[in-house]
Parts: structure tokens; C-alpha cells; sequence
């Protein structure tokens, strides 16, 4: 009888692991080259993006794109947080400003600035993109200006499904 009583605590701590949820880029296909237009060697505009319904229960959303690849280490992109968890679409070229309408935060970047800066390799084989937009049980609640750190940090336990998409970048 015990074993049965204690079921419901050992599920309240064993780990959840995250759904799935769309997400599209239509400039470019996943896996496919990211268009001048979005890079550093054009206009450098934010993509814009699309997402399917996410799970039940989802008050925001965060958006972190980075660069795997890069020599240093992992180069961020753009981070972005606490977009309304009604949202299903960002349209391109985003405001390099701290907040967007709709009350979304934009946090600093590998630059150490705000918002989008797109794909700018050094010479040689291309870089991968990976966008990946997370759904959430609760906004941050972070000023506009987190670091990458800061927002994977306040993230744990809140994220509910994930959408991946991934663009390369060479020169």
C-alpha cells in the first residue's frame, strides 16, 4: 500500500520532458542557407517567424537564437522574452529596442547589444542558426536586457514545448 501513496510524489519530481511545437521561418527552409537580407552582409533584418498552438497553459514565450559554431564559443544572436503567450507569429525585421508591443523584452546578445543581429561568420565552412522558440508556464519576469545567462536561468521549470529551426551562414 505504501508504494502506491508514494507514486504521486515521485511523479510530482521526475522530470517532464518538453513537447514539440512548430515553428517556420518562410524566408528560408530548415536546414537551408539564411538569405543575405537577414545577415550582417545585408540588411540585417530579423527573420519573421511562425508557430503553431502551443501546449495548454502557455502565458509566454522566449526566443533565443545562436550560433554553435562560432570560434569562441557559442555566439547568441538575439534573445528575446516574455512575448504574450497568445502570440503565433513575429513579424520581420524587429525593433532593435528593449520592448516590443505586446510587452515582450528583448535581452542583450553576444554583441552586447539589444535585439536581432544576423549571421556574420568569419571566412571558411558555414555556421548553423538555431532559433529555438520556447513556450512557457509563466512569463520571466526579467527586465529588458538579460543576458542569454540570465533567461535560460529563469526558464527552468517553466518551459512547456520547444520549436526548433535551423538556417547556415558561410563567407
Amino acid at each position: 500500500m505504501i508504494p502506491i501513496l508514494l507514486l504521486p510524489a515521485l511523479l510530482a519530481i521526475a522530470p517532464v520532458k518538453e513537447a514539440r511545437m512548430e515553428l517556420r521561418i518562410s524566408a528560408f527552409p530548415n536546414g537551408g542557407p539564411v538569405p543575405r537580407a537577414h545577415t550582417a552582409d545585408g540588411a540585417d533584418r530579423s527573420p519573421a517567424l511562425q508557430w503553431g498552438d502551443p501546449p495548454v497553459g502557455t502565458a509566454a514565450f522566449a526566443l533565443i537564437v545562436d550560433d554553435p559554431d562560432a570560434p569562441a564559443g557559442t555566439w547568441v544572436h538575439w534573445v528575446l522574452y516574455d512575448l504574450p503567450g497568445t502570440a503565433r507569429s513575429l513579424a520581420e525585421d524587429q525593433p532593435r529596442t528593449t520592448d516590443l508591443p505586446g510587452g515582450a523584452h528583448q535581452g542583450k546578445n553576444s554583441w552586447g547589444r539589444l535585439g536581432w543581429n544576423g549571421p556574420s561568420p568569419p571566412p571558411g565552412k558555414p555556421h548553423r542558426y538555431f532559433f529555438r522558440l520556447r513556450a512557457l508556464s509563466a512569463p520571466l519576469g526579467l527586465p529588458a536586457g538579460a543576458s542569454r545567462a540570465q533567461v535560460d536561468a529563469a526558464m527552468k521549470g517553466k518551459v512547456l514545448a520547444e520549436g526548433t529551426w535551423m538556417g547556415t551562414y558561410g563567407r
